[in-house]
């Protein structure tokens, strides 16, 4: 089945089958915030960025073993079903440095701009990108056989920036990112790097 990356609260999971990772994207709580359970091909070990609202789906969705949940930044409703899914699978809490005090559940690994992130035998880079908080931290697999895929939290969304400038897409921190870079989003449809290039350049008055 052809990947859409549309889901909705209450709705079912879309899969992104990739070459060494399948993306698992699922809608939860009222805010219809984005969670994505990543698991790895060769090994099965799986990593879940940002427990939304819904423990019970989360845990339904986990279906086993949970190597870590990634939370993307401070704000609540990235992390409200943390402490259940935690209990449950043991899993390792990571979040980004500046943030990890204000995230209610222990951070047991606090991550830093360039720290890598195992998943199985594929990995994602954090990225720092303080957009929508002061520690938000978007996560990036470079997939070997295709393009790269940005896990970016609130800092876009749909082509709201919550805050991150627009030279950090245009010429900063992500600018060595080809357009055709796929973004998962905290809430909403997925997009590229281009895409939402593109948004900031027509708003930006010429």
């Amino acid at each position: 089945m052809t990947y859409h990356g549309i889901v909705h609260a209450g709705g079912p999971p879309a899969v992104h089958e990739l070459a060494q990772l399948i993306v698992t994207k699922i809608a939860l709580g009222r805010e219809g915030t984005n969670s994505y359970l990543l698991r790895d091909r060769l090994t099965g070990e799986q990593v879940l960025i940002d427990a939304a609202a819904d423990a019970p789906a989360l845990i339904q969705l986990v279906n086993g073993e949970l190597a870590a949940v990634v939370t993307t930044h401070r704000h609540r409703d990235h992390w409200g079903a943390l402490a259940e899914l935690v209990a449950a699978t043991g899993a390792v809490t990571m979040a980004g440095a500046y943030d990890a005090g204000a995230i209610e559940v222990p951070t047991k690994v606090p991550l830093r701009d360039g720290d890598e992130i195992q998943v199985g035998r594929s990995h994602l880079t954090a990225r720092h990108l303080a957009g929508d908080a002061p520690g938000a931290m978007a996560l990036l697999y470079d997939d070997p056989k295709g393009h790269p895929h940005l896990f970016t939290g609130d800092c876009l969304t749909g082509a709201d920036t919550h805050g991150l400038s627009p030279a950090e897409l245009l010429t900063g921190a992500l600018a060595a990112l080809p357009d055709e870079t796929w973004v998962y989003p905290a809430r909403g449809n997925d997009s590229t790097l281009g895409a939402e290039r593109a948004g900031l350049g027509s708003g930006l008055g010429g």
